[in-house]
């Protein structure tokens, strides 16, 4: 016959306690965090995906000229949940906010500067437009990645993505 052990109540309360001390398990998220990196097919190094540029004298713009390398996709990412930073191109705007845009990996890309190449742009559609007053802000934008490849007035871009969520990139 086996005896089971006993506690006392003072033990029991300590072994209780400590138990709640211990962090609670974390939660996954279901949207793995990217960095535009990843956007790169894996072997490809981002020194490879721009190529020479030329002058275009008449508009006084820099028109870069991407290799292969530019446009091809990290087909691994595609169909997956993900979460990334970014900024705000503004494609259609509405009375309540930005409902498309291309999502860029600085401040002002394609707007001064040459576009990114295409597999450092994403084309981003949501329901839930995004205030027209944050278009400076750091984003990050959280949904399903396609590695579809689309022409914009603005740039070829390599990527799009349905906003399931839009918020503000805290540092």
């Amino acid at each position: 016959m086996m005896i089971a052990p006993r506690f006392t109540r003072r033990q029991f309360v300590l072994a209780t306690g400590a138990g709640a001390l211990l962090p609670a398990r974390a939660e996954a998220s279901p949207f793995r965090e990217i960095t535009w990196d990843d956007l790169i097919p894996p072997g490809v190094p981002y020194a490879e995906i721009i190529g020479e540029g030329e002058m275009d004298e008449q508009n006084d713009t820099w028109n870069p000229i991407y290799d292969q390398n530019a446009t091809k996709l990290n087909t691994e990412l595609d169909g997956v949940a993900v979460k990334l930073p970014g900024y705000i191109i503004p494609l259609d705007t509405g009375v309540t906010g930005v409902t498309t845009f291309v999502l860029v990996p600085y401040v002002g890309a394609c707007i001064h500067v040459p576009p990114p190449p295409p597999n450092q742009l994403v084309f981003v559609t949501t329901e839930a437009p995004w205030p027209s007053d944050s278009l400076w802000d750091a984003i990050w934008v959280y949904g399903r990645l396609s590695a579809r490849p689309r022409s914009t007035e603005i740039a070829e871009i390599g990527y799009h993505l349905v906003a399931e969520n839009i918020e503000i990139y805290e540092w």
